[in-house]
């Protein structure tokens, strides 16, 4: 019997890891200009901080949660993280986070899980980046975020993206809006499908977003949502706008954006590629100032994004970008005789020590064959420790790119290879 990676799941091989290392190496030096923190949670949280937080009546808490099973009978129920925010809300009012200065900037890496039908873009297990700012309502914080995301694209060298920006209010000024949003589809009950059906009744704002043709169709004549909003909401997505102007960001409006989580307040948007279809939405988010509240904590405003690490890596593949190679070994420590075998180790033991990177030969392969992996891995020296060298106190030390090699005294080897490395710019 041989077994596979579960399906929905990804082997992320070494020959990818340079994708994965740039991405994330290149947020966090950003996370830390923009003067947020890293903040790590567990994988699995109560079922309730999801329920609550997310919206019990969502495709998430509802159909897409993996939900532990306990060995023993417990009052908790739990389930794996299908996102980040709402446990970052959760670590937020545990640990008093808000009796730190305001508002906290948060910086959150790591894998989520949704039971959904694996395709291109959309795993079961899928690696995510998130950045949240907690306790201010300022709308400066939502262009911050949104700055961010378009900055770290554009760092990776992704062009020609869309950002698509909107304005939901908050509940209390919905609430009409949607009254009237349920007037105008009732009639339309039995043309939609039982998914945009059952958002009719339960959040029926979600309909702004269905996929759904007909639902679209009768999109173009509902109720606008924007003229059913106070002052205060409409001025608050102005200064957004005002911000990101200054910023240089190109944005469109689109009334329908609503995003697919219930927290939402105010600003939403969705970064998205040229020819992005379902699937192709780099990346979101938006304010969602009730969150902390409906998690047991005192009302706190509160805005964030996330974006998914398997789908930027999509979007570089499709555009030629390649990443930074990692770094390899730099020296290559060769091996001929069998009685040289401990000098050898020692030998790459103290190049690493000193900051070399440095491979050992291992497997007792003639010389030849080491030198050709030594090729192989593009170190730029290889060190020949035989018996000669061995009595003589010496090694020989092949420059790979010319090709020549010299003897060195034991002794000197190290720091003379580590000058030579130094002189030559580190890789």
């Amino acid at each position: 019997m041989t077994f596979t990676a579960p399906r929905g799941t990804n082997d992320v091989l070494p020959a990818e890891q340079p994708y994965w290392r740039w991405i994330r190496t290149t947020a966090e030096d950003m996370a830390a200009a923009y003067g947020y923190q890293p903040i790590d949670t567990p994988l699995f949280e109560d079922v309730g901080v999801f329920e609550r937080g997310i919206g019990a009546g969502t495709d998430i808490v509802e159909k897409e949660m993996f939900l532990l099973q306990p060995r023993r009978e417990e009052a908790r129920r739990f389930a794996l993280r299908p996102e980040a925010t709402a446990g970052l809300c959760r670590a937020y009012i545990e640990h008093g986070m808000a009796n730190l200065p305001q508002p906290v900037r948060l910086y959150w890496y790591g894998p989520n899980f949704r039971y959904e039908r694996p395709q291109a873009g959309r795993l079961r297990q899928f690696t995510q980046i998130n950045l949240e700012a907690i306790g201010s309502a300022d709308p400066a914080l939502d262009a911050e975020v949104i700055v961010f995301a378009w900055r770290l694209y554009e760092g990776l060298g992704l062009q020609n993206l869309t950002l698509l920006l909107n304005t939901i209010g908050d509940p209390a000024a919905r609430a009409p809006y949607l009254e009237a949003l349920r007037a105008y589809f009732r009639p339309y009950l039995d043309e939609l499908d039982e998914d945009d059906r059952v958002r009719f009744h339960k959040n029926p704002l979600r309909l702004l977003d269905s996929k759904n043709e007909r639902t679209r169709a009768l999109l173009a004549h509902a109720p606008d949502l924007h003229e059913a909003l106070p002052p205060a909401a409409l001025a608050h997505f102005e200064r957004v706008q005002a911000y990101l102007q200054v910023a240089g960001i190109p944005y469109t409006i689109d009334k329908h954006l609503v995003r697919g989580l219930d927290y939402y307040t105010h600003t939403v948007f969705e970064i998205v590629p040229p020819g992005a279809g379902a699937q192709g939405t780099l990346g979101g988010g938006g304010r969602y100032d009730g969150l902390i509240e409906l998690l047991g904590g005192k009302p706190t405003p509160a805005v964030g994004f996330a974006t998914g690490v398997e789908r930027i890596i999509l979007n570089l593949k499709a555009n030629g970008i390649t990443p930074p190679p990692l770094p390899g070994p730099e020296v290559f420590v060769a091996v001929t005789a069998e009685g040289t075998t401990e000098a050898a180790f020692a030998l790459a033991d103290e190049l690493r020590r000193a900051g070399v990177r440095a491979q050992l030969a291992v497997g007792g392969h003639s010389l030849k064959s080491q030198l050709r992996l030594a090729g192989r891995l593009g170190v730029r020296y290889t060190v020949i420790l035989g018996e000669d060298e061995l009595r003589g106190g010496t090694v020989t030390v092949r420059d790979m790119g010319r090709g020549e090699q010299q003897p060195l005294p034991r002794e000197q080897a190290v720091a003379e290879l580590a000058r030579w490395l130094q002189q030559a710019g580190r890789t």
